[in-house]
């Protein structure tokens, strides 16, 4: 009996002590403040605290240009269900913090879009690596009840905050997790990709942020359906002529800049994030129609350098931000046959939980990578993976593709393209990116097939794949191409295409999907810093980085490798005559140009495929 006693009281002992360690808190507390900066620059701060609390948690900071404040009065209290996506977390108890950087919303100081760090190089130098630190150091002083560790996290410019508030960081700064971060905005984010310039996205986006300090502006339109708004447009001089009048600072930028040169270098966090000086977490989505490389290209360079094992990656099947949401089981018509998001939250939980609150063993894989196609979470102790082979997908003057190289001299493809009818990156009609209506969210996985018939998008097509085929890792093109003007774009897909007769979802038959795809702009090809016209009619090699995926192409489907010179609006037309400066030129400079893509021995078009070994 005294034993059946002893362990009843043990079990109760055991189960308070279980109960003590998550926390069944209701609801939080909502105070703000103006912090002062180094330099006494207020930064208007929300401090939300578990309600009635006494115990010590940590803060979890999100900076933002986007607006930190919500319609709740001072004092005012929050049901946890409000919470969203990180309900979880505000269960068992964090101090969550927002704050608007300086120059935006209800902070005092001046704003521009993405500035580079400075203060390691001058001395008494301002950024926001310096006021993520002396936020820091306010809130651990002054907000009660902290337990004295503090984690950054954010999606998109917020990611990019967290990124470089990790650089230098104050010593309570403990764990990092940069999601969907802008990275290198020349070579492949927001604003260019490989030199070319995403014109929908950076008119309408520095717009947004940089027309208002005090709010988010959307440009006004006069129409629904912008494709004619921006083709009439004509030159993107008539910018500034027309509608910003030199008062966005960021499309000055633009203007003034147009080739890889020191002032995008020096904006580059290849430049100023030197290695993982806490642990980091990045998180990407393949599908990422605003910051698709950032996390990858950020991942693999501090990876160069994580002597302490503090860098890891998570990357999943998401456009920007969609692992955020309560639900994220597709995309598009593109179904995950899960709730992607679910896993993430519980993934990121348990990462700021070790980090900040010391629960859980800390044994996190180096990589998590959702693999498409067969909609499995997979793990990685390299990213990418060690155990794959590349192979060679080429593509045939009779429009195939094959894993073995053309044997015969001469083959080629043609096609014309017309800048004044350019390619549309997705269905009509194209709303505002982020308007009414818009698509904007799920093109990069809409279906090809609107495009595959016109005649300056070229097919090439392989063989009913007979077994599952897996894609982990680095994808890179490859392209063997001449012009008979001096300047090209050339943008290149990988595609799976779907069955016929699609047994699974006899919708999605035929369905043509783009795993991964990027534009190159041709006077780039040798240097990203000195441009070069093209030679009329000369064959030369475009390598271009079409990014990680992890795919599945199941049995039954087939490979296809797609082609074209535009993609308007989300890329400016490249006149295709060769001048110093796209966004000084004239109408005139607008011409027509046969691009020629080669398929034979000597000049062979390929898609360079990490493939996993059996």
């Amino acid at each position: 009996m005294k034993k059946a006693i002893l362990l009843i009281l043990l079990l109760v002992i055991l189960c308070k002590g279980i109960y003590a360690q998550v926390e069944t808190i209701s609801s939080y507390t909502k105070k703000t403040y103006m912090i002062p900066m180094r330099d006494g620059v207020k930064l208007f701060t929300v401090v939300l605290s578990p309600t009635n609390n006494t115990k010590p948690f940590p803060l979890l900071i999100q900076r933002t240009p986007y607006g930190a404040d919500f319609p709740l009065q001072e004092d005012s209290t929050l049901n946890i269900e409000l919470f969203g996506s990180r309900e979880s977390m505000a269960k068992e108890g964090y101090i969550f913090v927002g704050q608007d950087i300086r120059g935006k919303f209800k902070s005092e100081g001046t704003m521009q879009i993405h500035q580079p760090l400075v203060h390691s190089t001058q001395k008494g130098a301002i950024d926001e690596s310096t006021d993520t630190y002396d936020a820091v150091d306010w809130l651990i002083k002054n907000v009660p009840n902290n337990n004295g560790k503090v984690g950054i996290s954010g999606i998109s410019y917020p990611g990019w905050l967290a990124l470089v508030g990790a650089v230098d960081p104050h010593p309570a700064l403990k764990a990092s997790s940069e999601q969907a971060c802008m990275g290198d905005l020349f070579l492949g984010d927001d604003f260019h990709h490989n030199g070319a310039f995403r014109l929908s996205y950076g008119m309408e986006y520095t717009y947004s942020v940089e027309f208002d300090k005090t709010t988010n502006s959307n440009f006004p339109f006069p129409q629904f359906d912008l494709y004619d708004w921006y083709l009439k447009l004509g030159s993107l001089k008539k910018v500034n002529e027309k509608y910003f009048h030199n008062k966005i600072p960021t499309w000055n930028n633009f203007v003034e800049h147009p080739n890889y040169d020191d002032f995008w270098q020096k904006d580059s966090p290849l430049n100023y994030v030197p290695y993982p000086q806490i642990p980091i977490l990045h998180v990407g989505g393949y599908y990422d129609q605003e910051d698709i490389n950032g996390p990858q290209l950020m991942y693999r360079h501090l990876e160069k350098k994580d002597s302490a094992n503090r860098n890891y990656i998570v990357l999943g099947p998401w456009n920007h931000g969609q692992w955020a949401r309560l639900k994220a089981d597709s995309l598009g018509k593109i179904s995950f046959e899960s709730n992607t998001a679910a896993w993430f939250q519980e993934h990121q939980k348990k990462w700021f939980d070790y980090w900040l609150k010391g629960i859980g063993d800390g044994n996190f894989n180096e990589a998590y990578c959702f693999q498409t196609g067969t909609n499995q979470w997979k793990t990685y102790n390299t990213w990418p993976p060690k155990n794959t082979e590349i192979k060679k997908l080429y593509v045939g003057a009779d429009h195939t593709t094959s894993f073995t190289k053309p044997n015969s001299t001469k083959g080629s493809v043609s096609y014309v393209s017309d800048p004044a009818k350019p390619v549309p990156y997705r269905t009509l009609p194209i709303e505002a990116t982020y308007g009414f209506g818009s698509r904007w969210n799920s093109w990069h996985v809409e279906d090809q097939r609107f495009v595959s018939s016109r005649p300056d998008v070229v097919n090439f097509m392989g063989d009913s794949l007979k077994d599952n085929f897996t894609v982990t890792g680095n994808v890179t093109a490859h392209l063997f191409a001449s012009t008979s003007a001096t300047d090209a774009d050339f943008v290149v897909k990988l595609i799976d295409v779907y069955p016929d007769f699609d047994r699974k979802n006899k919708l999605m038959s035929g369905y043509e999907l783009p795993v991964a795809m990027e534009v190159f702009r041709g006077r780039f090809r040798k240097s990203f810093e000195k441009p070069e016209p093209l030679t009329p009619n000369k064959p030369e090699e475009f390598v271009i980085d079409l990014h990680q995926i992890n795919h599945t192409f199941l049995k039954g489907h087939h490979l296809m490798i797609q082609i074209q010179s535009t993609w308007f609006p989300i890329i400016d037309r490249n006149p295709q005559k060769y001048i110093p400066n796209i966004f000084e030129a004239k109408e005139s400079d607008f011409i027509k140009a046969t691009h020629t893509i080669y398929c034979n021995n000597q000049y062979s078009t390929y898609i360079e495929l990490s493939v996993m070994k059996e």
